[in-house]
């Protein structure tokens, strides 16, 4: 069984694309076996994902000793294939400490990355320009795969995972809601008034998620809201996401990774670009992008999020309900 290691410690987002790549490398070519290297922060992540068969961890916060620790790990075994998915220093150097026959890395590598590969994977036809998973699927071809997506991402079921409070209300599943943002301007602060408009407008349930605390000072009836944010983990996350009817999420890792399962997923951009950094592929009938004016999240109110919302979600069933109708 031929043995490939993909390089992509971090982030969110980044893992979950690079993830896709390795789904659609194992759904074209099942005999390869796929190891990765991943912060700490990630593994659960990665861990849990069907496509992956051995995760070796790396501790950035352990500085040399941490990357010393990993790659004496990684260099037991001798791959047939290193793929490094990031394309910057460190994982160059990781690059070139793994043992492996067939080195190859990024095209638009930084950092003097590229100093360590044999083999370079070229751009796609739209360069830089191209969507960051474009950019990443054109790796599929070093084992003679196709660069395509090849079905949603899958992850192995967790034991004992209590996730009753995304029970339906209604007969529908809630919403669910990421607020938060890595960077100050692609977070959108009128999730809160969106949140009421929602339950009391729409009669939805609503549940906000993420990994640091944002307060919702509206008062809701019971049952039907529920903050998460600060409770939110990486290994519960995938079984959380499917257990909604809806994701809404700045761009955030959450709205990616709802996206490459498939999910019904709704992406508010401000500044950031779409065409290169949307819920993927752009085209799919479950994802959707609501950009703010001039590219400014203050200038988009929570009253034209929600009325876009409502006008998605009525397009859906419409083409949902046409769809099944041409199969009766």
């Amino acid at each position: 069984m031929p043995e490939m290691l993909i390089i992509k410690p971090s982030a969110l987002r980044d893992i979950v694309h690079g993830l896709q790549v390795a789904a659609s490398i194992k759904a074209q070519r099942p005999e390869w076996r796929i190891s990765w290297i991943v912060r700490d922060i990630f593994s659960p992540l990665v861990r849990s994902c069907t496509a992956v068969d051995q995760v070796y961890v790396f501790r950035r916060h352990e500085g040399a000793r941490g990357f010393l620790t990993t790659m004496r790990e990684v260099r037991k075994k001798e791959f047939d294939l290193v793929l490094d998915f990031q394309g910057l220093l460190r994982t160059g150097l990781m690059t070139k400490w793994a043992r492996g026959k067939r080195k190859v890395g990024r095209a638009d590598a930084r950092e003097g990355a590229g100093m360590f590969y044999g083999e370079k994977i070229p751009l796609p036809a739209a360069g830089r320009a191209a969507h960051v998973l474009d950019i990443l699927l054109q790796f599929c071809t070093t084992v003679g795969a196709e660069p395509r997506l090849a079905g949603p991402l899958r992850f192995r079921e967790l034991e004992r995972l209590n996730l009753s409070f995304m029970e339906p209300r209604k007969g529908q599943r809630p919403v669910l809601i990421f607020p938060d943002s890595g960077q100050s301007n692609k977070k959108w602060n009128g999730y809160a008034q969106l949140t009421a408009q929602l339950i009391r407008e729409g009669g939805r349930k609503v549940v906000w998620a993420g990994n640091n605390y944002l307060p919702c000072k509206e008062a809701f009836p019971d049952g039907t809201f529920l903050n998460l944010t600060g409770n939110t983990s990486l290994t519960s996350l995938p079984a959380l996401l499917g257990k909604a009817d809806w994701v809404i999420s700045n761009d955030s890792g959450p709205m990616h990774l709802a996206a490459a399962m498939g999910l019904k997923t709704i992406g508010l951009f401000g500044p950031t670009d779409p065409r290169q950094y949307g819920p993927y592929p752009l085209k799919s009938p479950t994802n959707y992008v609501i950009q703010a004016p001039v590219g400014d999240l203050h200038l988009l109110s929570a009253k034209e999020v929600f009325y876009l919302f409502n006008r998605i979600e009525a397009s859906l069933h419409k083409a949902q309900a046409k769809a099944a109708l041409a199969h009766a």
